[in-house]
C-alpha cells in the first residue's frame, strides 16, 4: 500500500490507492462535466424557437381549439372586452388570451370567447349608439344590456383586470363633435359606477376610418399566422426599417380588399416607402401610411409595420349602382333633346341597360324623372361604361383613379377580398376563392347574356348559394363588371395576377376589426408577464439563472470556472510535489540517524 497518500495523481506506489483526498479532483470533474452539459444546452432557454414545423403543427391545433368552448375554470386566462359603436348598430366581443410565453418576439394568443354550447360570445343591439346625440345621459342606458352581457360571460374575479374598450365608427363619426364629446364622457364617468371592468377615459373613442382599416389589416394578418416570425414555410418579404437605413427579412403579411353597399376600403404593407413624386403625393402619403410597432417592447423592431390604409365614398357596390343609374339618366335626357329622340321615357321604347339581364325590365326614378329600362346583358359595354365613374367628383381624393396609392410589388405580394368581392364571385357565379381574371370574365359573360327568365329558373331550382336572393340575381351582372373596373383599372392589378382570394370566412370564422383592435390596445400586456418571469426566475434553481439568455456572459462563466479548476488542480499537485519531498527527507533522515544509534546499542 502507499504510506503517503497525498493524491493519486503523484502515488507511485503499484498498488490500489485510495484516501479522502480524492473527493476535491471529484468534485472538479463532475463541476465541469455539468458545465459542459449547460453548453451543450442541457437546459434549454424558456423561449428558445422549437423545431421547424413545430408552430405550424401547433397553429392547427390552436385552430381546431378555438371552436371549442373557453375553459372559464382556468384561473391563468386573461380577457378583454371591445364594444364595436357602428351606424346601424353596437356589438359587443368578449376576448380572451392566456399568460403571454415569455418570448419578447411573440404576440399575445387572443381568441374570441365561446360560451359552453362553443357560440361566439356576441351580442348585438339596434340602432346605433348616434341615437343618444340629442340625450347624451342615455348613452350609459344605451349600452347596458351589452355590457352586461359581457360582463355574465367574464368570471366575475377577472372582471378589475379585464380591459374594457368603447370604440365608435361612422355613425359617431358624422356627429359634430361636440356631441361625440358629451356621449364619451357620459361613458367614462357613468360606466365605472356599474361595472368593475378596466375602463378609463383612453378606452372610449371614436376611431377613424384610417385606425378601422389598420385594425382589420391587423386581425386578418393575425389570423393567417402572418405576425409569427419563426415559422419560415411561408413566402418572405424584405421590410426597410424607416430612416433607420436597416432592412430585415420576415413574412409577407396580406393586403385587405372590402367593397361594402357603400364604400371602398383597402389595406396593404408597404415594405419600401418608395420615392414621393410631389410635395402633393408626400401629404396625401402622410394621412394615408400608418406606422406603428406591435411588439411589446418598441426597441424591438421584428413587429414595425407600415401600413397603406384608404377608404373610398361612394364606391361600394350599392352606391355605384345609383351613381350609374344617375349617369344613365342624365345622359339618355340629354341625348334625347338634342336627337329629338323619346328613349326610355315609355315601355314601348326603354333604354336597353347592358348591365342588366336580357329582358329584365325596371324603372329609374330620380327627382321626378322616370326612365324605363330594359335589360340587354352586354357585359363588355357595362364596364365600359362605368369607367367614368372610377374618376369620381372632381376632387382627387374622391377618385379611385387620382388618388395616391402606394406602390404595390405584384410580384410578391398577397390579397383578400371579402365582402361584395366574395358575394360577387360566389353566390351566383360560384367563383369564391382564388381568383382568376380570365375565369371570372368568362362566367360574368355568361350569366349577363342569359334571359332573365332562365336565370330566375335556376334561382328556383337551386343552382345558386343559399345567400343569393332576387336583388343579386338582378344586379350581379353590374356588380361583377363595377369589380372588374376598381381591380383592374382603379387599383392597377394585373390581368394575370395569382395572389387574390376572395372569403367570406378565415379559417371557418368571420374575422372583425376589433380583434385587431385589442391586438393592438394590449401589446404592451407581454411586459407585466415578462417582469413576472423575471422575478421567478431569480427565485428558481441555479439551472434556471437568467444569466444564461446573454450568450456572452455565460461562456465568459464557464472560461472563469473552468480555470478555476485547472488552478485548483495544480495547486493541490504542487502541495502533493512539497509533502512527497519531505516525506523523501524524513526517510532520508531516519536512515542516517534512527539506524546507527540503534546499532551503537546492540553494540
Amino acid at each position: 500500500p502507499c504510506r503517503i497518500s497525498v493524491s493519486c495523481l503523484s502515488c507511485r506506489s503499484a498498488g490500489p490507492c485510495t484516501g479522502p483526498r480524492q473527493r476535491p479532483v471529484s468534485l472538479g470533474l463532475a463541476l465541469l462535466l455539468g458545465l459542459l452539459l449547460l453548453l451543450a444546452g442541457a437546459v434549454p432557454r424558456p423561449w428558445a424557437a422549437p423545431p421547424r414545423g413545430t408552430r405550424r403543427n401547433e397553429r392547427y391545433l390552436a385552430r381546431a381549439e378555438e371552436l371549442m368552448a373557453t375553459d372559464t375554470e382556468d384561473s391563468a386566462l386573461n380577457y378583454g372586452v371591445v364594444v364595436d359603436c357602428g351606424s346601424s348598430g353596437s356589438r359587443v366581443f368578449v376576448y380572451f388570451w392566456p399568460p403571454h410565453n415569455g418570448n419578447p418576439h411573440d404576440l399575445l394568443d387572443i381568441k374570441q370567447m365561446r360560451d359552453r354550447s362553443s357560440r361566439p360570445v356576441v351580442k348585438k343591439i339596434k340602432p346605433g349608439i348616434s341615437v343618444t346625440a340629442a340625450a347624451p345621459e342615455q348613452a350609459t342606458p344605451y349600452l347596458r344590456p351589452l355590457l352586461r352581457f359581457a360582463a355574465a360571460h367574464v368570471p366575475a374575479q377577472k372582471h378589475k383586470e379585464t380591459p374594457l374598450y368603447i370604440l365608435c365608427t361612422a355613425g359617431m363619426r358624422l356627429l359634430p363633435e361636440r356631441q361625440q364629446t358629451a356621449i364619451l364622457e357620459d361613458l367614462v364617468r357613468n360606466v365605472p359606477l356599474e361595472f368593475d371592468f378596466l375602463f378609463s377615459k383612453s378606452h372610449a373613442e371614436v376611431i377613424s376610418g384610417k385606425q378601422e382599416g389598420v385594425y382589420a389589416w391587423i386581425g386578418i394578418n393575425f389570423v393567417l399566422g402572418r405576425f409569427d416570425h419563426e415559422d419560415e414555410e411561408d413566402a418572405m418579404v424584405t421590410v426597410a426599417l424607416g430612416d433607420q437605413g436597416k432592412s430585415l427579412v420576415r413574412k409577407r403579411t396580406v393586403g385587405i380588399l372590402d367593397m361594402g353597399g357603400a364604400s371602398l376600403q383597402i389595406a396593404y404593407e408597404v415594405p419600401d416607402s418608395g420615392a414621393i413624386s410631389s410635395p402633393q403625393q408626400e401629404e396625401a402619403a402622410k394621412s394615408l401610411l400608418a406606422e406603428f410597432n406591435l411588439g411589446c417592447d418598441v426597441q424591438h423592431t421584428g413587429h414595425m409595420y407600415r401600413v397603406y390604409v384608404n377608404t373610398f365614398l361612394g364606391f361600394g357596390g350599392n352606391f355605384a349602382r345609383q351613381r350609374y343609374e344617375e349617369l344613365v339618366l342624365n345622359q339618355t335626357y340629354v341625348h334625347n333633346r338634342l336627337h329629338s329622340q323619346q328613349t326610355g321615357l315609355s315601355p314601348k321604347m326603354p333604354f336597353l341597360d347592358p348591365c342588366l339581364p336580357v329582358g329584365l325590365e325596371d324603372t329609374l326614378t330620380r327627382g321626378g324623372q322616370t326612365l324605363y329600362v330594359r335589360g340587354r346583358g352586354d357585359w363588355q359595354a357595362c364596364a365600359k361604361l362605368l369607367q367614368p365613374l372610377l374618376a369620381g367628383s372632381n376632387s382627387s381624393q374622391d377618385s379611385l383613379l387620382g388618388a395616391y396609392k402606394a406602390p404595390i410589388d405584384f410580384s410578391n405580394s398577397e390579397f383578400y377580398g371579402f365582402s361584395e368581392f366574395f358575394y360577387c364571385t360566389e353566390d351566383v357565379l360560384r367563383l369564391g376563392g382564388p381568383y382568376s381574371a380570365p375565369t371570372f370574365t368568362s362566367a360574368a359573360q355568361e350569366y349577363c347574356s342569359q334571359r332573365w327568365e332562365v336565370l330566375t329558373q335556376r334561382f328556383r331550382g337551386g343552382l345558386y348559394s343559399a345567400h343569393a336572393d332576387q336583388h343579386r340575381l338582378k344586379y350581379q351582372c353590374f356588380k361583377s363588371a363595377w369589380m372588374y373596373q376598381v381591380l383592374h383599372e382603379g387599383f392597377q392589378f394585373p390581368l394575370d395576377y395569382p395572389s387574390l382570394r376572395t372569403a367570406q370566412l378565415v379559417y371557418d370564422r368571420e374575422v372583425q376589426w376589433t380583434l385587431g383592435a385589442i391586438l393592438y390596445k394590449t401589446r404592451f400586456l407581454p411586459l407585466r408577464d415578462l417582469r413576472q418571469e423575471s422575478i421567478r426566475q431569480a427565485h428558481a434553481s441555479w439551472l434556471r439563472l437568467s444569466f444564461v439568455y446573454n450568450h456572452y456572459l455565460f461562456f465568459a462563466c464557464i472560461l472563469v470556472v473552468a480555470l478555476a479548476i485547472v488552478l485548483y488542480l495544480l495547486r493541490l499537485r504542487r502541495i502533493h510535489r512539497r509533502q512527497l519531498r519531505t516525506a523523501q527527507h524524513t526517510l532520508l533522515w531516519l536512515d542516517k540517524v534512527v539506524v546507527p544509534l540503534g546499532q551503537g546499542n546492540v553494540a
